[in-house]
């Protein structure tokens, strides 16, 4: 089996440059990697991407909400996720199940039991064996999130979370250490707040200690 890592984190934490760092440091060594992202991933994750996280779907319930996002999940997983592991290679995946318990059940208040059960099936049980949340005040996350929406020229802005209120945010990052604190051995909370080479030497880091425990 290979090494499955996700990012974590709120809006604007970083998370989507540090997978691509990873990547590339990963492969100058020699590893065959595949990277993906949640919800996404897929032919038919990226079309309900674009449900999800366009405002113009801002009527969507919380619970559809946690229902589009499981399919997805169960797609990446049956399609890339799972074949790619059973192949030995390193799989990256830029948001999974801990984003589900962050933003639907600590963010939204669904029932956190509700949750758990509901990850553990679209996910067929598979957990990440390394994960990093990026830790960041709400207030800078939103701030970086808005500049670089505003800098895309379209229609289809994916910004519905962004306009969720700041108190939303602050629970989401709380239930990112929360789970931290439960699972320290596989969640790891990197300081987003500085430069971006820091964190990227951070990770790699973490991940070559992982990779050797691996071949142990």
């Amino acid at each position: 089996m290979g090494i499955f890592i996700t990012f974590e984190g709120i809006e604007g934490c970083g998370k989507t440059t540090q997978v691509v760092l990873l990547k590339g440091y990963l492969e100058a060594k020699g590893y065959k990697v595949i990277t993906t992202r949640e919800p996404g991933g897929t032919e038919l994750g990226e079309k309900i991407r674009q449900i999800l996280l366009n405002s113009n779907s801002e009527n969507i319930t919380s619970w559809t909400e946690i229902f589009l996002y499981e399919a997805c999940r169960a797609q990446i997983v049956k399609e890339i996720i799972k074949p790619a592991l059973e192949h030995g290679r390193i799989v990256i995946c830029d948001r999974y199940i801990d984003s589900t318990t962050a933003y639907q059940g600590y963010g939204k208040g669904l029932d956190l039991e509700s949750v758990h059960r509901i990850n553990s099936l679209a996910s067929q049980g598979i957990t990440p064996d390394l994960t990093f949340a990026i830790d960041l005040k709400p207030e800078v996350g939103l701030k970086r999130a808005w500049a670089r929406i505003n800098n895309i020229k379209t229609t289809e802005r994916e910004d519905r979370f962004e306009r969720e209120g700041i108190e939303f945010h602050k629970q989401v990052r709380e239930g990112y250490l929360k789970m931290a604190e439960k699972e320290p051995e596989r969640i790891k909370v990197v300081d987003g707040d500085r430069d971006i080479d820091s964190i990227h030497r951070e990770i790699c880091g973490i991940v070559a200690k992982k990779l050797e425990t691996a071949k142990g």
